[in-house]
């Protein structure tokens, strides 16, 4: 629903940000705006494409405990044991344009609350899909009491060829001694324009493992702030972003480490072809006093094409003593010797490059940390990798 004026609605979107915001000098979200401006205009609304049948795919694909928010509307409410769950309205507006955006035009959030160790892994579907111009928005809040462990999938998706702008937001809330595996799917139709922000807290002695899967849409820009505010946190997330011919990826990471001692690692890679661009800014403050800090950051891409572009920024900002930080990003093509020696094994040029950029992707595929995941996870890897080197074969990726 509506909770702004017009006027006020088309001055939140006049606000989203532009290349000229420091965090975003390689994004600019001129096409968000004007989606949302015709949207608007058109009197907020749009003809809903028919979703039940891509739902009830994507949802049978992950035995999981699943929710789903649908062109915004939550659809589906499920509990379970040691799962609570109910509609919310959302976290209030921030002095951020998107989330005053999202918190304006939320029609329904979700709160999930784990308080034990669930049998099954909690999925969250964010679907959406419209006959015209089109703006949605979700908000997720999960929240993990101290002891608990879950394994978490979050789905993004859409259909349709209509313009379609999705803004997200997630709230993960890690209580103490608490653990959680977290996969996250991005596989939204060629076109379509996706923000997300995603919040985490960590408790005492709580642990993370995520996955990120980059594959699908037109223009995503995905950011990730993780606050490490109590001793024993630890913290191992991963990325994968494929991109081809007229795509644009941009993931922002954060991790603040406050105290000491902590651990945060993380590693993204990407694979591009076409005319493309992606960036990856990776960035680690270790605050005063936060002794102990173990932080590191990866960042490495291949490129199969002069015409893809990446913009790489691994950043440390240390203003403590006592720490443990590493950084480093690469970008080149394939391996030269790699592929003479799989020629002197009989396969030809074309089959070994796709061989190689498969082996690239396997290993962030093999980490994600959600078994029930993992299958849906490289299928989805493998038909888009086939799509974006034109590979006539496909490689077995861990299951």
């Amino acid at each position: 629903m509506n909770r702004l004026s017009t006027e006020k609605l088309k001055d939140i979107v006049g606000r989203l940000p532009t290349s000229r915001d420091e965090d975003w000098k390689y994004t600019d979200l001129k096409t968000a705006r004007d989606i949302s401006t015709r949207w608007l205009a058109a009197g907020s609304a749009a003809a809903f494409l028919d979703l039940d049948a891509e739902i009830q795919r994507i949802t049978g694909s992950i035995d999981a405990n699943w929710f789903v928010v649908a062109n915004g509307t939550l659809q589906r409410l499920n509990e379970a044991d040691d799962v609570v769950a109910e509609r919310i309205d959302g976290p209030p507006a921030t002095d951020s344009a998107l989330a005053e955006l999202n918190a304006a035009l939320l029609q329904d959030g979700l709160r999930i609350r784990i308080n034990g160790k669930p049998a099954k892994p909690v999925g969250v579907l964010v679907i959406d899909g419209a006959a015209d111009p089109s703006v949605s928005q979700a908000y997720v809040e999960i929240e993990l009491a101290a002891g608990a462990s879950a394994d978490i999938v979050e789905y993004q998706a859409s259909q349709g060829t209509a313009e379609l702008y999705a803004n997200s937001a997630v709230t993960l809330l890690v209580g103490d001694n608490a653990a959680v595996n977290y996969v996250r799917l991005q596989n939204r139709a060629p076109g379509h324009v996706q923000t997300g922000r995603m919040a985490v807290t960590m408790g005492r002695d709580s642990q993370l493992r995520m996955a990120s899967y980059d594959l699908g849409g037109g223009l995503i820009r995905n950011d990730v702030v993780i606050d490490l505010s109590q001793p024993g946190a630890d913290v191992a997330f991963d990325g994968l972003y494929l991109a081809g011919e007229g795509q644009h990826i941009d993931n922002h990471t954060r991790v603040d480490h406050r105290v000491g001692p902590a651990t945060s690692t993380q590693e993204y890679r990407g694979i591009l072809n076409g005319r493309c661009r992606c960036v990856w800014n990776g960035k680690a403050v270790v605050h005063e006093g936060a002794d102990g800090t173990d932080a590191s950051q990866a960042n490495h891409n291949l490129l199969l094409s002069e015409k893809a572009e990446i913009d790489a920024k691994p950043e440390l900002e240390i203003y403590a003593e006592d720490v443990k930080c590493s950084h480093g990003t690469t970008v080149g093509q394939l391996d030269e010797s790699s592929i003479f020696y799989l020629r002197t094994r009989g396969i030809d040029e074309e089959h070994a490059q796709q061989m190689l950029t498969f082996a690239f992707a396997a290993d962030i595929v093999a980490r994600a940390p959600v078994d029930a995941a993992r299958a849906t996870v490289s299928a989805c890897v493998e038909k888009r990798l086939a799509e974006l080197i034109a590979a006539d074969f496909i490689l077995d990726m861990p299951k």
